[in-house]
């Protein structure tokens, strides 16, 4: 009888000691979470509070870098619409040369201001001959000349160094060649230069848009046949564009 006591007891405490374990076992996950601290090895972006306060601090910053970005460029597109560029028209010997030059500017759109300066103006195509070495010799081409009806032959300075005999100033190709070819056929060699004065010229300013090309100076021809000797440059610093 005492035996089957003892046995039974043994049974008893055996089977509390069971249930005491297998409680133990379900229950220690729970007190081992903590101690492994998944998301503390996690990148600061893998977190979800930390994935929301950069959205929430960067966000503004990269709406704003953006909207900076645009706005530079907006304003950068509206200086290239508003840049203009000033450039000068001639020189003009003539305020009638520059005043119907304006006239034609002011046709293509244009807003034309005409303003006087000291310089050279090109004056036309000189016709001349070398002088002879003697007087004599002078003398018996002046007389040549003067016998195909050239009268207005002179000597005076040449384009060069010493003295030439002049044949003629002209503003016309045609009224040039037609000399040239009236003294070759005296069998003379005639030379052919520039001719410019210095004293008060014209020129014409205009304010170009972005997209206008330069002009064409062939497009401002006066008389229709008449040489024009002009230029396109930037406007002087004292009248640049009009704001």
């Amino acid at each position: 009888m005492t035996l089957l006591k003892t046995i039974v007891v043994c049974l008893v405490l055996a089977n509390v000691g069971y249930f005491l374990w297998a409680g133990g076992i379900a229950r220690s996950p729970e007190p081992a979470a903590p101690a492994t601290p998944a998301t503390s090895l996690k990148l600061a972006s893998e977190s979800p509070e930390s994935a929301r306060a950069p959205a929430a601090g960067d966000g503004p910053a990269a709406a704003a870098t953006p909207t900076a970005a645009a706005t530079h460029a907006e304003s950068g597109a509206e200086l290239l619409t508003n840049v203009k560029r000033c450039i000068s028209v001639g020189p003009f010997r003539d305020v009638s040369d520059a005043a119907l030059a304006a006239t034609t500017l002011r046709g293509g759109g244009y807003d034309p201001r005409q303003r006087v300066a000291d310089g050279d103006v090109w004056a036309g195509v000189w016709v001349y001959l070398p002088l002879p070495p003697s007087k004599a010799g002078l003398d018996s081409i002046l007389a040549k000349l003067k016998s195909a009806g050239i009268d207005d032959a002179l000597e005076m300075p040449g384009p060069n160094e010493g003295s030439v005999i002049s044949l003629g100033l002209f503003s016309e190709p045609k009224r040039a060649q037609a000399r040239v070819a009236q003294v070759q056929a005296l069998g003379f060699n005639p030379g052919l230069a520039d001719r410019k004065r210095t004293g008060n010229v014209y020129w014409i300013d205009i304010d170009l848009k972005p997209t206008d090309s330069l002009l064409n100076p062939a497009d401002l021809q006066g008389e229709a046949g008449r040489i024009v000797r002009l230029e396109v440059k930037g406007c002087p610093s004292d009248s640049g564009a009009r704001p």
